[in-house]
């Protein structure tokens, strides 16, 4: 997909973060954006401050009904969706895995994982009935995706199934011969200032932790950085504008995973594999603080 201009775009997870910055690359390019976030206040916040042809719709994406309703309103209003990025996506506190409780899994895979099956199923049947040509963007993460961080097991094991649904759900697309294309999103390039640093405000009461977590375990983005910068650390941050644009760049050039740096994954996966096949785990404990 080369051309942008008047075609429609649904942001899952659009009123901040990530997601606000691919609306803003989107009607940069003269697209009709539809923006769905949980958040009530910030969606409208968002849309008032952005102008331009975008509205916005709640959307629960771990509701499949939520995710219906969007589709309706999308087709109903615009006659079609063009490019459907799955972004939305939460995170859980930094635990072992027995400290863990079902609801930690409930709530992240219930937006990471099955929110983006939600996106598929409601939208990509009508895309590919279109006979028009039209792209599916799965945001995962290199932390599950490429190499997981131990302490980080719900949200990591939330993006590594992403990012096997998003290789299937491009298999499927081509061998199907259908004009719809998927590509695998890795937000990268340095640390992302994000509302992922803070999701658990958007928690569910009935997805509450029944055990307090430790605050040493969650922290804001600000936090984390005056952090390193205490002990010596310079830790590149990547601007979000910039990153929004390289990933309309990846759209075109029909590149399946979109990442800065996609280079530097081979000498990683090199490594894990190596590992595997010896039978060995390959998370490198001393870099988890683990041993």
């Amino acid at each position: 997909m080369n051309e942008f201009k008047n075609r429609v775009a649904v942001v899952t997870g659009g009123a901040g973060g990530i997601g606000k910055a691919i609306v803003k690359a989107c009607l940069a390019e003269g697209m009709k954006v539809v923006i769905a976030d949980v958040e009530k206040p910030v969606l409208e916040a968002t849309c008032a401050e952005l102008g331009g042809d975008v509205s916005g719709v709640v959307t629960d994406v771990s509701d499949a009904a939520s995710v219906q309703a969007l589709a309706d309103h999308v087709f109903d209003t615009h006659g079609a969706c063009h490019i459907l990025f799955n972004n939305a996506g939460v995170s859980a506190p930094n635990l072992d895995l027995w400290e863990t409780e079902s609801s930690d899994f409930q709530w992240v895979h219930g937006v990471n994982v099955a929110g983006i099956a939600h996106g598929v199923q409601a939208f990509v049947p009508r895309m590919i009935a279109s006979g028009e040509e039209g792209h599916v963007v799965n945001t995962s993460s290199g932390d599950g995706g490429i190499s997981p961080l131990a302490q980080q097991v719900v949200y990591a094991s939330s993006k590594a199934a992403v990012s096997t649904m998003t290789e299937c759900l491009e298999a499927q697309l081509v061998g199907r011969e259908t004009k719809l294309r998927a590509s695998l999103f890795y937000p990268s390039g340095g640390l992302l200032n994000t509302g992922i640093w803070t999701t658990k405000r958007n928690r569910p009461a009935d997805l509450a932790r029944s055990n307090d977590v430790d605050a040493s375990q969650e922290t804001t983005f600000d936090a984390f950085m005056e952090g390193a910068k205490k002990a010596g650390f310079d830790m590149p941050v990547q601007d979000l504008d910039e990153l929004a644009q390289f990933l309309l760049q990846g759209i075109r050039n029909e590149d399946f995973v979109i990442m800065i740096g996609r280079e530097t994954m081979e000498a990683t996966l090199v490594e894990r594999a190596k590992k595997l096949a010896a039978g060995e785990c390959p998370i490198e404990l001393e870099h988890m603080g683990l041993s």
